[in-house]
């Protein structure tokens, strides 16, 4: 079981796990021995709630194909048994992720006197920039 919250968790048989191997340098043993993990998980075929389905499936995540399907690639480290362990972590990680509810923002209207403030100092900046300007002598021409 693949516990997402207190109340929630996952069945290991709903996800799907494979070993390929790794890319990249590594030596001689990088060809022989099949140490990343491939993780499957379908997200419409799951026993999660429809609210996680629906959360999960809205994503805009290059990892979920068009067809619900959660593909991650785990291939940090050097056995089959810690990169298992990762893309587990990192599955977890992610549906917790859209388990909480972002709190909707509450717009604001700024005080008078902060409006007051602020106009204040736009008239002071503007001073000091007019005074940047070329001085001209009148009484010559």
């Amino acid at each position: 079981m693949l516990q997402i919250s207190k109340h929630k968790s996952i069945a290991i048989d709903e996800i799907s796990i494979t070993a390929i191997r790794s890319q990249g340098a590594g030596g001689q043993n990088v060809n022989k021995v099949s140490t990343a993990i491939h993780l499957r998980f379908d997200i419409n075929a799951s026993s999660l709630s429809p609210i996680y389905k629906e959360r999960l499936l809205s994503l805009n995540d290059r990892r979920i194909t068009k067809d619900g399907i959660l593909i991650i690639k785990a291939q940090q480290h050097r056995t089959q048994e810690q990169n298992k362990e990762d893309a587990l972590k990192r599955l977890q990680l992610l549906i917790q992720s859209v388990a909480i509810v972002p709190t909707k923002r509450k717009p604001t209207k700024p005080s008078r006197s902060a409006q007051n403030r602020r106009i204040e100092n736009k008239t002071k900046r503007g001073e000091i920039k007019a005074l940047r300007g070329n001085i001209t002598d009148k009484t010559t021409s």
